[in-house]
This record gives structure tokens, C-alpha cells and sequence, in this order.
């Protein structure tokens, strides 16, 4: 069955991200000012799920490339999301983060990448990218969409251990939740 082959897929590459990374990075995202998010195609609609959801928990966050997005700052703290780690916007919004003082996480299948070098912290998520390196996990399924899901999952662990850091219930998340549908 194909689904069970994908969630094999996903638990072979979640067995091998430490919680207590997972942890560690909520800590960090929980002790930012403002928290600041890039990704471009699927990585960017992961990230921007992830940033959608810290803001249900009460984090100050911002998507970048979105109209009303501010200078960041001091303080602050930005996300980075490229499965390769070398999406030449990824990159140079992290290398431009890290100029101005401000801490980077990068989320990436690659350590050695171009966005591992411009981060503090890197989440080392070891899926299957669309170039299909030698050294990458093999998967049935087509482009990252291993690292998507992965990435996803990883993300909601992350709000999870936030929302306890932060003493943030369910209910109070849904009162941060859209009442305009």
C-alpha cells in the first residue's frame, strides 16, 4: 500500500531529529521578540502554516515578503525553510538576518548548504530533496515532498512544545483563531 510505504518514508526520517532539538528550538522561538518566517514554493507553504500557527499561540509573527511585514530587529529571530538550503532568496534573507544581529534557524536537508552557513541553529531534517543528492534518503514519492511533510510535522511538534513552554491552551489558541469564515 502506497501509504503505508510514505508514513515509513516519514518515520524513517523523524526517528532521526532529536525531540530535544525540537525542544530546544521552541525555547528559542518562545525567548524572541518577533519571529520572522521564509520558505518560497512548498517550503514556503510549510513555513507559512508554521507561522499561522504561532500566531494561534500568541507569538508575534511575521511571514516575509507579506505587505505588512517590519524591519526586523534586535531581538528578533528568523526561520528559514529550503530543503536544499540553496534558494538563492532563503539564502540571502538569512545572510542578511545574521548581518544585523539577529539569530537564524535554518530548516534544511543539507548542513553543508549556502543557508546552513548564514544560521545560529540548524534543524537538520534528513529527507529526500527534488535533486535527489547521493547521500539523500530514497523515496517513491515525487520533488520534497518528503521534506514538506516532514518539515510540517516537525513544526507542530515545535508549536506543541511552545504551547506547553508557554502555558497556551486550546481554547485560548481559538480565541487567536479567524472568526471571519
Amino acid at each position: 500500500m502506497i501509504v503505508s510505504t510514505i508514513l515509513k518514508e516519514i518515520e524513517t526520517v523523524l526517528s532521526q531529529v532529536a525531540e530535544e532539538q525540537l525542544q530546544e528550538l521552541a525555547g528559542e522561538l518562545q525567548k524572541a521578540e518577533r519571529i520572522f518566517i521564509i520558505g518560497e514554493g512548498r517550503s514556503g507553504l510549510m513555513a507559512k502554516s508554521f507561522a499561522m500557527r504561532l500566531m494561534h499561540l500568541g507569538a508575534t509573527v511575521y511571514v516575509v515578503g507579506e505587505t505588512i511585514t517590519p524591519a526586523i530587529g534586535e531581538g528578533d529571530l528568523l526561520v528559514s525553510v529550503s530543503g536544499s538550503g540553496t534558494t538563492k532568496s532563503v539564502v540571502w534573507t538569512s545572510e542578511k538576518t545574521q548581518s544585523l544581529g539577529c539569530q537564524v534557524i535554518a530548516v534544511t536537508t543539507n548542513p553543508e548548504s549556502p543557508l546552513a552557513a548564514a544560521a545560529t541553529k540548524i534543524l537538520h531534517v534528513p529527507a529526500a530533496t527534488k535533486y535527489r543528492r547521493e547521500n539523500e534518503l530514497k523515496t517513491i514519492q515525487p520533488l520534497g515532498s518528503l521534506f514538506d511533510q516532514c518539515v510540517h510535522l516537525l513544526f507542530d511538534t515545535i508549536c506543541l512544545q511552545y504551547s506547553q513552554l508557554s502555558s497556551v491552551s486550546n481554547n485560548d489558541a481559538f480565541a487567536r483563531h479567524s472568526n471571519l469564515e
